[in-house]
């Protein structure tokens, strides 16, 4: 099965119209299963609503109380998820898992580190991988004792190491789906690269079978985080745009990022699942950037479009994002060959006109690195000959 992105609604459930319009964000956003809060008899009679107008799974979030368990499998949810450090009396744990097992309802069982069982917490001196296993260990004992087995374990912490190792030690112990996060990672950027390093490098390794980024921000961007992530890996089939572009350097014609950014927004809106290249100079830009399906390179504010390194056709420098997106949206429908063959005829010659001309007014080496290279090859080359110290300030980068 494709590993799935997960998120949760942020909306109150009672508020049927305001969840289900975030749900169906959600999906759009590459969202394959949704998660929400069943805390209170209002929350659980929005779900009944909600569920047979979801565009996917709904998974209930349950606290404390047994009752809104029992409520949200009336409501008809897809998955329950239970948090053994909230949830701890096991009868209570058992009866949830034999109506889970006669409704053919699956459990995460859902350990936290920030809400570990008090009792294991003192046995390892705090929320350790061990304690954490431990704890998805005893629900599943828990499950056993009515014979119920259909669910998938999560161990997730927001220290990105701790929850690192809980999966790695709980994925040598059971043979059940695992779902990944770091929880509480915050705020985009740094919540989405903790949630990225411990999500990515368990999924390297073949670990996790759902994942879900809990990020401090609209459940929106979780969705978007996760699809891109799993494209990235290449673990699911590209479905949206993926827009590369070069750093900027001493040859940019552009402002590479203003235009990138621009690219992006006109972009992702867009059901374009391709590789598309922003380069801010045409005397590298279309060779570097050859195995993107699409890109756009400036130079002698002109924009040279590309098909996979191929020059199509030169337009004004104002209209380089319309016309990547034009093209895009064309390469999509009418395919590699078709666009290829309506290239304008004369574009790859107006285009090496202009990297002649480029090259002619900025050189060969427009960062100077090679005056950098051979500054350094020159400075070593007198001190292993006996020399003494020389000046390293006489180069290239202090003038």
């Amino acid at each position: 099965a494709p590993i799935s992105v997960q998120s949760m609604t942020i909306t109150k459930t009672a508020d049927v119209e305001g969840t289900l319009a975030q749900i169906y964000a959600l999906k759009a956003a590459g969202a394959d299963i949704v998660r929400c809060t069943c805390n209170e008899k209002e929350a659980a009679e929005g779900l009944a609503r909600i569920v047979p107008r979801s565009p996917v799974p709904i998974v209930a979030d349950i606290h404390f109380h047994v009752e809104m368990a029992l409520a949200a499998l009336e409501a008809g949810v897809d998955c329950l998820r239970l948090n053994p450090g909230n949830l701890r009396k096991p009868e209570e744990i058992k009866l949830v898992a034999r109506e889970c097992k006669d409704r053919g309802v699956p459990v995460r069982i859902g350990v936290n580190a920030g809400s570990l069982d008090p009792r294991l917490a003192k046995k390892y001196g705090g929320a350790t991988p061990e304690a954490l296993v431990e704890s998805a260990q005893i629900e599943l004992g828990l499950f056993a004792e009515v014979g119920f087995d259909d669910v998938k374990i999560s161990v997730k912490a927001s220290n990105v190491p701790l929850m690192i190792e809980a999966y790695r030690q709980l994925s040598e112990t059971v043979d059940h789906p695992l779902h990944l996060g770091v929880t509480e990672a915050g705020p985009p950027p740094a919540g989405t690269i903790k949630a990225t390093a411990g999500i990515a490098t368990l999924l390297a390794e073949g670990i996790g079978d759902t994942i879900r980024y809990s990020l401090t921000a609209d459940p929106v961007e979780e969705a978007k985080a996760g699809r891109v992530l799993l494209e990235a890996l290449g673990l699911r089939e590209r479905t949206s745009v993926d827009l590369i572009a070069c750093p900027a350097c001493g040859r940019a014609e552009i402002d590479v990022y203003k235009v990138a950014q621009e690219a992006q927004a006109a972009l992702e809106t867009r059901s374009i699942p391709l590789q598309v290249a922003v380069m801010g100079c045409v005397v590298n830009g279309p060779g570097e950037a050859r195995s993107a399906d699409l890109g756009i390179a400036a130079g002698r504010h002109r924009g040279h479009l590309f098909i996979q390194g191929q020059i199509v056709r030169v337009v004004p420098e104002d209209e380089m994002v319309a016309a990547l997106v034009e093209e895009a949206e064309k390469l999509v429908e009418e395919g590699v060959a078709a666009r290829l063959a309506a290239a304008d005829k004369g574009a790859a010659g107006e285009a090496e006109k202009d990297r002649r001309a480029l090259l002619d007014a900025k050189g060969d080496d427009a960062n100077h690195s090679e005056d950098r290279v051979d500054l350094i090859e020159k400075r070593l080359r007198a001190a292993a000959d006996g020399e003494g110290p020389t000046d390293w300030k006489d180069g290239p980068a202090a003038g």
